[in-house]
C-alpha cells in the first residue's frame, strides 16, 4: 500500500495567552540558543494539555510525539474529548501550521475543512471563492470550470452563488465549502467537526460523498463526535487525549475503547473534577445520581420505570437564567434523549451562587439495553458553562414494571417504544 500521510515524531507547543511567538526577550535567548548549537530552551517547559491542571510555565503542549502512517484509500476517524488535539493535528497536516517538532511528510493535494469560513474570502462571491480555492489546491481555470455545476448543484447554493459569502449563514458556508473539497479531486481530504452545523440531509450527502471519494481510491481524514456516523464511515480509527495519540486501530476497537476510558462517576454519584470536556469556571457539575421512586441510588430500572435524575451544580455567581440540558445515548454514542428545563417553562430559570439541586424526571420509553448520560449547562445565550460527557452508565432490564411485572421482554426492536394503536379490517 502506498503511504500517503505519514507524521514522525510530531509536537505543536503554544504559549498561553500569547498571539505570535512571545517577547523580544525570549526570541533573543532562543537565538543564543541555537548559535551554540543548543535545543530551544522553551521547548523544555512545556506541560501536557491538561485543561484541568493549572500551569505557571505560561506554555503548553497541544500535541506531543505522535507517529502514525495512512495509506491511500484509508478511511480514517479521529476521536476524542473537546482539547485533545484533533483540530491542532489536522490544522498541522493541512499545513495551516507548522509543528514545533517533527517532520509530516505528504504525497498529493490535500483540501481540507476545518473551521467554519476558513479558505473563504468574505468579499468575494461564492463563484469566485471556488476558483480562488482551486487555484490553491493548483487546478487551472478550465479544471475548475469542469467541475463548477457538479459543486453548485451539491452545495444547495444555486440562488446565492454570485452573493458575496459574507452574506451567508454557517450553514451555507459549511454547505460550499464542503461541495468545494470534495469535488475538486484532491488526493487527501481532511473533514473537521463543522460538518455538524449543516442539517440532517445535507449530513447524510456529506457522508455518501464521502464514500465515494474513499472507494475512488483517495483518503479521508475524519473527525467528529457522533460515533455513529464513524462506525459507518471509517474502518481505522486514532484515539486522542491530552495531545497524545493513545491508541490506534480498527475504528470499532477505538470507539469501544473511547467509551470505556471515560471518566465516569464514583458510586457515590460523585463528578471528578476532570470529568468535564468544556468549563469556564463559573459553574460545574459536583454529583450526578439515578435514583429510584424511593430516592435510593440505582444503576438499573425495570422497563417503562420511570427515569428520575438528581444532579448537584456549583455556581461561582448568581447565574439569572440558564439552559440545563441532560441526554441519554447509545453506548455507539446515538443520541436518543435530549431533555431541557426550557422545554417545561419559558420562564426564566435562575441558579444561586453556592450549591444548587436539581431533579429531572423522563417519562421512560427506552426499550431493554444499555446507556450512557452527558449533562450540561448553559447560558440564555448558548455559552456552555460546563459540559460532562458520559458520566454515568444505566441500565434498562427487560422485566416489566408494576402491572407488566410478570412480562419479559427478551429482545429489542430498535432503542425506544412508542405507544400505537392498530386497526385492522377484513
Amino acid at each position: 500500500m502506498t503511504v500517503v500521510l505519514k507524521a514522525e515524531n510530531i509536537s505543536k507547543q503554544y504559549r498561553l495567552g500569547q498571539v505570535g511567538t512571545g517577547t523580544l526577550s525570549h526570541d533573543l535567548r532562543r537565538f543564543w540558543f541555537k548559535a551554540r548549537g543548543k535545543e530551544d530552551p522553551y521547548l523544555q517547559v512545556g506541560v501536557e494539555n491538561d485543561r484541568t491542571a493549572k500551569d505557571s510555565s505560561g506554555y503548553v503542549w497541544a500535541l506531543k510525539d505522535i507517529d502514525f502512517e495512512i495509506n491511500q484509500g484509508d478511511m480514517v476517524g479521529i476521536i476524542g474529548k473537546n482539547g485533545a488535539g484533533k483540530s491542532t493535528l489536522l490544522k498541522l497536516l493541512s499545513r495551516v501550521t507548522a509543528p514545533t517538532t517533527g517532520s509530516i511528510s505528504i504525497k498529493g493535494r490535500i483540501a481540507a475543512l476545518l473551521e467554519v469560513g476558513t479558505g473563504f474570502h468574505p468579499e468575494l462571491t461564492g463563484r469566485e471563492n471556488i476558483y480562488l480555492n482551486g487555484a490553491i489546491l493548483g487546478m487551472t481555470r478550465t479544471e475548475i470550470s469542469s467541475k463548477l455545476d457538479e459543486i453548485v448543484e451539491f452545495s444547495g447554493c444555486q440562488k446565492y452563488i454570485d452573493t458575496p459569502v459574507k452574506r451567508y449563514s454557517s450553514g451555507m458556508i459549511v454547505r460550499l465549502g464542503f461541495a468545494i473539497a470534495a469535488h475538486l479531486e484532491p488526493e487527501i481530504l481532511i473533514v473537521d467537526e463543522v460538518l455538524a452545523v449543516g442539517d440532517a440531509e445535507f449530513q447524510e450527502k456529506c457522508i455518501g460523498k464521502m464514500k465515494d471519494i474513499s472507494s475512488e481510491g483517495r483518503t479521508v481524514l475524519f473527525v467528529s463526535h457522533n460515533m455513529a456516523s464513524m462506525k459507518s464511515l471509517c474502518e481505522k480509527g486514532f484515539l486522542m487525549e491530552r495531545g497524545r495519540m493513545t491508541h490506534k486501530g480498527e475504528m470499532n476497537n477505538i470507539i469501544e475503547t473511547y467509551l470505556a476510558t471515560t471518566t465516569k462517576s464514583s458510586d457515590s454519584g460523585e463528578i471528578p473534577a476532570n470529568a468535564s470536556t468544556i468549563n469556564t469556571g463559573i459553574a460545574k457539575y459536583k454529583r450526578i445520581q439515578f435514583v429510584d421512586a424511593k430516592g435510593m441510588m440505582i444503576e438499573r430500572i425495570n422497563y417503562k420505570a420511570d427515569m428520575r435524575f438528581q444532579l448537584e451544580l456549583d455556581c461561582q455567581v448568581p447565574l439569572k437564567d440558564v439552559i440545563i440540558d441532560l441526554r441519554i445515548l447509545t453506548r455507539d454514542g446515538i443520541e436518543l434523549v435530549h431533555t431541557m428545563n426550557k422545554y417545561t417553562s419559558a420562564d426564566k430559570q435562575p441558579l444561586a451562587q453556592g450549591l444548587n439541586k436539581i431533579e429531572c424526571t423522563i417519562l421512560n420509553q427506552l426499550q431493554p439495553g444499555n446507556y450512557t448520560v452527558s449533562i450540561g449547562v448553559h447560558e440564555s445565550n448558548g455559552l456552555t458553562l460546563d459540559f460532562v460527557e458520559n458520566i454515568f452508565d444505566f441500565s434498562v432490564m427487560n422485566i416489566g414494571a408494576g402491572d407488566d411485572a410478570g412480562y419479559t421482554y427478551d429482545f429489542k426492536l430498535g432503542y425506544v417504544h412508542f405507544n400505537s394503536t392498530w386497526k385492522i379490517e377484513n
